[in-house]
């Protein structure tokens, strides 16, 4: 369909496999939207164990393997690696970023935020 087609002109059959098509891809969107939730649940409990135990909040070694293996899942599975590591460096970062925070508020006395949502190591 070009965007001089106007969407009435488009056949049915092909409308009921868009429609079809973009209904999985939602699916696939909640999955990886719970996937994440799950991941950061993870990656919060992995932040306050850091923090009782003084630990860095990065891990710059543990974050190469994991791109590394994620980069080789990624062309396993044809998936550009390049994007898979973007997106990867951008979940690290934000984990990153509630690790800090958590080991501030452990060495300020402050009370543990309840925001368990965020990517995650």
């Amino acid at each position: 369909m070009t965007s001089n087609t106007s969407p009435g002109a488009v056949d049915p059959a092909v409308r009921e496999e868009l429609a079809r098509l973009r209904d999985s891809i939602d699916n696939i969107d909640a999955a990886v939207v719970h996937m994440l939730a799950e991941r950061f649940k993870c990656t919060q409990q992995v932040g306050h164990l850091k923090a009782r135990h003084q630990l860095p909040p990065a891990d710059p070694a543990r974050e190469a393997r994991q791109i590394a293996r994620l980069r080789t899942l990624a062309e396993n599975a044809k998936l550009d690696p390049a994007f898979a590591e973007k997106f990867l460096n951008f979940i690290i970062a934000e984990v990153i970023r509630h690790h800090e925070r958590i080991a501030d508020d452990k060495t300020n006395g402050a009370a543990p935020a309840a925001d368990a949502s965020g990517p995650g190591e």
